[in-house]
C-alpha cells in the first residue's frame, strides 16, 4: 500500500522535499520548470527576470511554502540584500512618505529596508548605524547631516554606499537628495516683505542637532537683515513641532497691544502653523486680516484647513524613490557627489497670507 501524499501536479510529497523533509531551492526550480539560478535571481534580483518567469517561480515557491534562508543566502552570495535608513523621528508624516518611496524603490533592486530612529540625538544615530553595519547593510540613507564624524568614517572604511536626504549645500562633501532649506525660507520671508510686513515673529521646532531647522531660521534672518529688520529673541518661539506648541506660542506672541503684535509669523513646519491658526480662532483673530502666517511641508490638512495655509510643498516620497534609484546603481564604495539631486520646493500661496494689516 502506497502511503505517499500526492501534490497537485501528481508528484509525491517525498519527491518534492529534501531527504530531511525540508523544501529546497531545487524543489522550487523543478516545480516552476526553471533553473536554480533563476529561482535565486527571482528573489535576489527580480528586475533581471522576465515577468512571466518571475510570477511562475513565485507561485511555485508559494505552493511549496518556501522562502529563502537569509543567512544561507548571505553566506553563499557574500551579500545580505539589506539596506538601512536612519531618520530623526517617527512622529512626522514627511519621513513616513520618504520611507515609503525608499522601501518601494529598494525592493525593485532586491533590497530589504532596515529602519533606525535617532530622536534628534547624533550619538543614537551612530549607534543605529553601527548596529546596521554589523548586520551587513549594503547601503545607507541618512536623513539630515547631524551625525558624528565617526559614522561617516565607518561608512567610508567599509566602503558602504550612502547618501544624505533633506539637505542641500554646495559645500556638502557627500552625495545628497534634498532641498535648500535656507533658500526656501529666504524666499518665504520675501513674500511677507513684499506685502508690507515689518513686524515679524517665528515659531520653530527644536534647533539643536537639526541642521534643517537651523538653515530655515538662517534663511529667515538673512532676508530680514537685508530689509534692516531684526528678529528679536522674544519674537522667536522654539519647541516641540506640534499643534499644541504652535497654539501656545501664538497666544504668547499675540498677548500684546494691537500695534505691538507681529503681523507676519513664519513657522518651521505646517503643524506649528496650523496649531497657531487654531489658537487664533479661540482669540477671535483671523488670517490674513489680523496677521499672516506660513508653514512648510504642505501636509494634507494644510490645503483643507480654514484659512488654507500658505506653505511650501516638498515631494518627500520622490526623495525616497530617487535615493533608492541612486543607491541601487552603486554596489560598493562612495556615491559620486555628481549623482546628487536637488529638489525644488513648490511655493503654495494660499489664504493665510496677505498684505500687512493697517492699524488705526
Amino acid at each position: 500500500m502506497n502511503n505517499k501524499k500526492s501534490t497537485k501536479n501528481g508528484s509525491s510529497e517525498q519527491r518534492t522535499r529534501g531527504s530531511k523533509g525540508f523544501v529546497r531551492l531545487a524543489d522550487v526550480a523543478a516545480l516552476a520548470g526553471v533553473s536554480t539560478a533563476t529561482v535565486s535571481r527571482t528573489f535576489n534580483e527580480p528586475q533581471k527576470v522576465k515577468k512571466e518567469v518571475r510570477e511562475r517561480t513565485l507561485k511555485a515557491a508559494a505552493e511549496l511554502n518556501w522562502i529563502p534562508n537569509a543567512a544561507g543566502k548571505a553566506l553563499a552570495s557574500n551579500r545580505t540584500h539589506i539596506a538601512g535608513a536612519i531618520i530623526p523621528t517617527l512622529d512626522n508624516e514627511v519621513y513616513a512618505r520618504q520611507i515609503s518611496g525608499l522601501q518601494s524603490g529598494l525592493s525593485d533592486h532586491g533590497l530589504t529596508l532596515f529602519l533606525g530612529c535617532t530622536n534628534y540625538d547624533p550619538e543614537q544615530g551612530l549607534k543605529q548605524a553601527t548596529a546596521m553595519l554589523t548586520r551587513g547593510v549594503e547601503a545607507l540613507v541618512l536623513a539630515g547631516e547631524n551625525y558624528p564624524e565617526a559614522l561617516f568614517t565607518a561608512l567610508e572604511t567599509r566602503k558602504v554606499p550612502f547618501l544624505i536626504t533633506y539637505a542641500f549645500r554646495t559645500d556638502l562633501p557627500y552625495a545628497f537628495v534634498g532641498f535648500d532649506n535656507h533658500a526656501a525660507f529666504y524666499r518665504m520671508t520675501h513674500h511677507f516683505l513684499s506685502h508690507g510686513h515689518r513686524r515679524f515673529a517665528a515659531i520653530f521646532q527644536p534647533l539643536e542637532n537639526n541642521s534643517r531647522a537651523t538653515e530655515r531660521l538662517r534663511g529667515l534672518k538673512d532676508a530680514l537683515s537685508e530689509a534692516c529688520i531684526t528678529l528679536s529673541d522674544d519674537a522667536l518661539c522654539v519647541g516641540r513641532a506640534s499643534l499644541d506648541f504652535g497654539a501656545r506660542s501664538f497666544k504668547e506672541l499675540m498677548d500684546k497691544k494691537a500695534d505691538e503684535r507681529p503681523t507676519a509669523i513664519v513657522c518651521g513646519n505646517d503643524a506649528l502653523a496650523i496649531g497657531a491658526l487654531m489658537a487664533a480662532k479661540e482669540m477671535g483673530l483671523k488670517a490674513p486680516d489680523d496677521f499672516s502666517i506660513s508653514g512648510f511641508d504642505d501636509l494634507d490638512m494644510a490645503s483643507r484647513f480654514t484659512p488654507k495655509l500658505t506653505t511650501m510643498k516638498v515631494d518627500n516620497q520622490r526623495i525616497g524613490s530617487l535615493a533608492a534609484q541612486i543607491l541601487g546603481q552603486v554596489s560598493k564604495g562612495p556615491v559620486d557627489k555628481s549623482k546628487s539631486i536637488e529638489i525644488k520646493p513648490i511655493f503654495q500661496i494660499r489664504e493665510s497670507t496677505g498684505p500687512a494689516p493697517t492699524r488705526t
